[in-house]
């Protein structure tokens, strides 16, 4: 005897009639088998709310207890754990519906799938911002389509008082003034004309843009809010806030929608593990792997976090901007004019760079040659262990290596669009500090879960940088101690990844709030073998 599912979809009533034998399967695999399939980001392992459907009439039992579930207004029940008891009459929400598959969309990856659910329903078009402390980036969204209509990223205003965030928590207790004129220089000085920018570009009135996701670290949010982000700095660095925050545009600085357009300010699990890293979470599909899995974010603080069963763990390394080119003697992002490759000889010595749009001139050098000078440095013998130039090869390298009073440094380019462009001992040694902040993270939270390097399924590498990276060279310079490229995935930036999401699917918004409450925030100076773990990867392998 055959039963049949009636569902009432967005598109309308349809009708399943169920085979012998059908009514054993899971509602999610029925669904998909008969051209509905929902959102499983989780892999039907209950974990997630991606396939929740109501039920109206008629029965439904667990997959796993057998037990009955009966009809009640307003349940929401996890598709994937539930199969057919007889005919039964579902409801799926719009945002149950898988409509899009995992994609790349503007310099990041997803990898779950996500449902045309707006966080404002009546918004036609939403930004998603990521507030990091170096850049600031920012999408703008059709929310009918889920269509990226318009982007623009800059620098963070916040920068000139201090590439850090150390440095501008330190700023705010020096002087009253400076949380009033951070938040103005993020909101008002960087994201307004990003936000211009991108409805230009999209041809979109500011007045026609409803509502704004905001994912950045902690301190960030806080500068955002005109929170004092005092507490930061200080034991037991207990944040303000860290829940999800909504805002009025006004109140923060910013002018765009109408009387109803709301700012979202994500929310985070810790001090030092921002709304950045919940945003990765969801949108690398972290939070729903079984692992072990780790997320490595080479931005301007190098945070990790690891999920191992059950258990999610996070930790923050002092990595500074050097991966981003800030405070290096040519030091740059990765934009046009850029050297983003470097190829060495050590005898006789030469060079070959790859530039970003193969301008003659290049503005300077930017993250992933760093990387690519430190492997080359090291194996051509141009560099000592501890990241100095090697005196023999400094005598073969003639008037390419001079000094002045900072030290040694090598030319690269002898007419870049601002002079020669060089690469000095100092620049080496905060690239190796910055390195070995990453690695010696990585190396202690694996050993906490009791994981090695080779166990690890996938390492999502996020960050700008990573998008242009020799995996091979972050292996082999230190950066990525263990791993093998095989495992890494480069994901882009999944804070604004996760923001996009959040702006699009409602559901997923949900979700990051529950990998907040589940993440345990580790402190890496207060872990056994961290300070000796990270002096020894100060050196070059």
């Amino acid at each position: 005897m055959s039963h049949k599912l009636q569902l009432e979809t967005p598109e309308g009533q349809r009708e399943i009639e169920l085979a012998p034998g059908e009514e054993r399967r899971s509602l999610t695999e029925l669904l998909s088998r008969h051209g509905h399939p929902l959102n499983t980001r989780c892999g039907g392992r209950g974990l997630c709310g991606g396939c929740e459907v109501g039920l109206r009439a008629g029965g439904l039992r667990h997959l796993t207890s057998g037990a009955a579930v009966a009809p009640a207004p307003g349940d929401k029940l996890r598709a994937c754990q539930l199969r057919p008891d007889g005919a039964a009459e579902i409801t799926v929400p719009a945002r149950s519906m898988l409509k899009h598959e995992p994609s790349i969309v503007a310099e990041f990856k997803i990898n779950v799938p996500w449902a045309r659910d707006p966080l404002d329903p009546t918004a036609r078009f939403g930004a998603a911002v990521d507030v990091g402390t170096t850049t600031v980036a920012l999408l703008l969204a059709d929310l009918a389509t889920g269509k990226v209509v318009g982007e623009a990223s800059a620098f963070n205003a916040q920068i000139r008082f201090g590439e850090d965030v150390l440095t501008r928590i330190q700023r705010c207790d020096q002087s009253p003034a400076a949380v009033q004129q951070m938040q103005r220089a993020v909101a008002v000085e960087t994201i307004q004309p990003l936000l211009e920018a991108a409805c230009t570009q999209a041809g979109v009135a500011a007045a026609d843009v409803g509502v704004m996701t905001v994912a950045a670290n902690t301190t960030m949010q806080h500068l955002l809010a005109g929170v004092d982000p005092g507490p930061l700095g200080v034991h037991p660095f207990k944040p303000v806030f860290l829940e999800h925050r909504i805002y009025a545009p006004a109140e923060l600085g910013l002018a765009f929608g109408g009387s109803g357009a709301k700012v979202h300010l994500l929310p985070g699990p810790a001090a030092y593990v921002g709304a950045d890293l919940a945003a990765g979470v969801i949108a690398t599909g972290l939070l729903y792997d079984e692992g072990p899995v780790l997320l490595v974010d080479v931005g301007t603080n190098g945070e990790i976090i690891a999920k191992v069963g059950d258990r999610l763990v996070g930790c923050a390394t002092a990595a500074g901007p050097a991966f981003e080119g800030a405070g290096l003697t040519n030091g740059t992002r990765g934009v046009k004019g850029a050297i983003e490759r470097i190829r060495l000889q050590g005898d006789p010595y030469a060079v070959e760079l790859g530039v970003i749009g193969g301008e003659a001139r290049p503005i300077g050098i930017c993250g992933s040659a760093y990387v690519d000078f430190l492997w080359e440095g090291r194996r051509r013998g141009l560099l000592q262990q501890n990241g100095r130039f090697a005196p023999d090869f400094v005598v073969r390298a003639g008037a390419a290596v001079q000094a002045d009073e900072y030290g040694q440094k090598l030319q690269l380019h002898a007419r870049g669009a601002s002079g020669p462009v060089w690469i000095s001992e100092v620049d080496i040694s905060r690239l190796l500090q910055a390195k070995a902040a990453i690695a010696a993270g990585i190396n202690t939270l694996l050993s906490l879960l009791g994981v090695a390097a080779a166990d690890v399924k996938t390492l999502y590498l996020a960050g700008g940088f990573g998008l242009h990276l020799s995996l091979e060279h972050a292996i082999g310079c230190g950066l990525l101690p263990g791993f093998t490229p095989a495992q890494i995935q480069v994901v882009g930036n999944t804070s604004l990844g996760g923001a996009f999401l959040a702006l699009n699917d409602r559901s997923l918004l949900a979700e990051m709030q529950s990998a907040c409450t589940r993440l345990e925030s580790i402190e890496l100076n207060l872990q056994p073998g961290f300070e000796d773990a990270y002096i020894d990867e100060l050196m070059l392998p």
